[in-house]
Parts: structure tokens; sequence; C-alpha cells
């Protein structure tokens, strides 16, 4: 790109105000590497901002940048030897034209949780398109940005630039597989040949599942409240996971918690009745953050089972804690990920997850009728814009 050509960005400046705008090209830094963003997916986050103007308890405060599901190309390398980086890790050796997927979280590496390996958790953390700090760091809906080179990660020629955009959801769903297998007080059961329930079949849901069947776990199970999702899991891939699934009623809120929890327990007992077990689930996912599901997922797991908290839900839940302390259910917190982009592009490479990314991305919209695609994921679309098919992961084309 030429120092001539400017960027356009698609900018949040409050609830439902989405802008696209002209901005002057960035200029990288020291270590930095300037990208051409070619595709980003949006996640329930951006469509909390663009909903409400804030995520939780992050409040916009300046005009903001969404998207953190990115790939892109390098265009320029300013810090360069020889005419590509310098250094160790996943940016050595990047040069203009190589195809990268970006890692979006950018921690101090000088804390203790970050020279642990647990730089997710750093409390420094910029995360791009979140208004939790401020100045708020722009996210990667506008055409070309910088970006820190250590945080790129290269894609080979045979992933595409939508599979680099998944990247960031499946290293969330590797990251909870992981935290699964290291967290409470043991390993635990191995993976293969263990059980799962997935709870939620949004993109994560789908993409934990996936993982999983890959992984060698012999029975999963994903659950959700939309049937139309639920048909693209059963047939994800061409249905080569062989993915059970089950759907969950909707129903008022009882009027007391006992009976809420009381019905928690009767639905547990249906789902694992639906998957031939007695005693319930190994691990069980949840990818909702929705406080029934959480409570479903205690009464899922087995005894020395796994809950494993995927979803980012209401801060302040009420749980049948008793009903996990006493069968010793691991309750597992999740937040991002740490060290997975690596894991999950050799995924995509593999091979074993073709297909799943085509069945994922059910539309595509181009980055200037950028707030056609929020309404689509929102899955509040204007007549004739949803193309008859239920969204679940919509990706921005620059």
């Amino acid at each position: 790109m030429s120092p001539s050509e400017s960027v356009q960005a698609l900018v949040l400046h409050g609830a439902k105000d989405l802008r696209v705008e002209t901005r002057p090209e960035p200029t990288p830094r020291k270590g930095e590497v300037q990208i051409a963003i070619k595709a980003t997916g949006l996640c329930g986050s951006d469509l909390h901002y663009y909903q409400h103007g804030r995520n939780g308890s992050f409040v916009i405060q300046a005009p903001l940048v969404l998207g953190h599901e990115a790939s892109g190309v390098v265009t320029a390398v300013p810090d360069t030897q020889n005419g590509a980086t310098t250094g160790a890790g996943p940016s050595a050796g990047l040069k203009v034209g190589d195809r990268v997927a970006l890692e979006v979280g950018i921690p101090c590496r000088s804390c203790s949780l970050c020279t642990t390996g647990r730089y997710n958790l750093c409390p420094q953390m910029s995360f791009r398109s979140s208004a939790k700090t401020f100045p708020h760091a722009d996210g990667t809906l506008q055409t070309v940005i910088s970006h820190p080179a250590n945080m790129c990660h290269e894609l080979p020629e045979h992933v595409t630039f939508e599979q680099g955009a998944l990247v960031e959801p499946l290293a969330v769903s590797l990251h909870g597989i992981n935290r699964s297998q290291s967290a409470g007080s043991s390993a635990g059961v191995p993976l293969v040949g263990s059980t799962a329930l997935v709870l939620g079949a949004g993109a994560v849901g789908m993409l934990t599942a996936a993982a999983l069947a890959v992984a060698g776990v012999s029975k999963i199970v994903i659950a959700d409240i939309d049937a139309p999702r639920l048909k693209i899991a059963a047939g994800l891939a061409s249905g080569k996971y062989k993915l059970k699934t089950f759907l969950l009623p909707r129903k008022a809120p009882a009027p007391t918690i006992e009976e809420t929890l009381a019905g928690a327990q009767e639905l547990a007992t249906e789902v694992c009745k639906s998957a031939d077990l007695q005693s319930g689930f190994d691990r069980v996912f949840e990818c909702t953050g929705v406080q029934s599901c959480v409570q479903l997922g205690i009464f899922a797991a087995t005894a020395g089972g796994k809950l494993v908290l995927v979803g980012m839900g209401t801060p302040t839940q009420t749980l049948p804690l008793g009903a996990a302390a006493l069968r010793e259910v691991d309750i597992i917190g999740v937040f991002r990920y740490a060290n997975c982009y690596p894991a999950a592009i050799a995924l995509f490479a593999s091979g074993q997850l073709d297909g799943v990314v085509e069945d994922l991305v059910t539309h595509r919209v181009a980055l200037a009728d950028g707030e056609r695609a929020f309404r689509l994921a929102a899955n509040q679309p204007k007549d004739g814009e949803d193309e008859g098919r239920v969204p679940v992961k919509v990706v921005i084309t620059s």
C-alpha cells in the first residue's frame, strides 16, 4: 500500500451508530508489521458493543473500531534484516506477502502471569476491540492496521483467510479443552474414549465439539434451544464427527430457585439418557454463559467430572455448588486463550477440520456494508438480508 492511500474503518460511535470512515494509514512502530485485513469474524462481544454501546461493565468512552477474529496479508515490515522480521517466535521471518492470523491481545510480557505462560490473564492486557482499557485499542474492522509482529502467526498457503479468522474462536475452544485436562486435583479422564456435553451450538460450541471429536472423544452431545443451529451441528463437515444433538426446551422461569434447580437436574437426566449415559458426562463445556445452562452443566457432569465455563455470561449466578462439591465436579474458568494459536493453525492445516468453516460461516459481507453484517449476526435482518439462513458466523471481508 502506497503512502498516499488511506484506510477505511468501520467505527462505532455509540449503540447502533456504526460509520464507515476514512483514516490515515497507520505507520508501523518498531516491532510491528503492517497488515491488510482480509477477513474478520463477528463475535458476541462485538454485538454487545453494537447493540448497547457496552459489553457488560465495559462502556465505550470514545469511537471504537470493533473486530478481533482476523486474518490478513503483511504489507510492510519496517524492522527487518534482509527483508524479514528478526527474532524468535511465531513472527520470526515474516515478510511482505505473508498470510497471517492476528492474536489481538497484547500483554505486558513482564508480570508474573506473563512470565509463567498465562499471559491471557495479564492485568495490563490491551485487547483490540475492547473498551476495558482507555484509550481503547481499535479492532480489525479496517482495511489496514499495524500490529506487533510477535502476535502475528503465519498461515500455510492452503489455510484460507476465513479459516485464519476462525483461528481466534478455535483457540478459545482449544484453551478450554487444555484446561479440562490440566485443571483440578488430577489429570482426570483422558480425552480419548471419553464423553462430552457441549452446551451452545454457536461457533465456539461447534468448534469445541469438532476439536473434541478430532481429539478422540468417543461420544459428544451438543445441546441448544435453536433447532436450525442443531441441524448445522449434526451435519457439520458432512456429519463426519457423528455429533449427537439435544434440543433444550424454552421454558418460562420457575417461581423459586428450588424449582429451578430441580428442573435443571431433571433436564440433565434427560440429556444423559439421550446419550445412553447413566452417571453423566466426563466433561461439560458450557459455551453460552446462560445461568440455566451452567446449572444444567453441573448436574450433567459425572462424579469426578469437569465443567468448563467457556461462555461469558451474567457475572452473578445462583448455582447448585453443593451438587458439584459432593461429587467432586471441578468447575473450571476459561478466559480467552494462551499459547493456542499455533495448535489452532496446525489443526486447520492438518485437514481434520475441512468443511467446518464452510458450514459455520453463514454470511459474508463487505466492510463498506458492515452494519448489515451486525444486523445479520444479531439475527435482526431487514427483509431479504438473511438469505434464508440462520446466522452462525458472519464474516466481514475487505
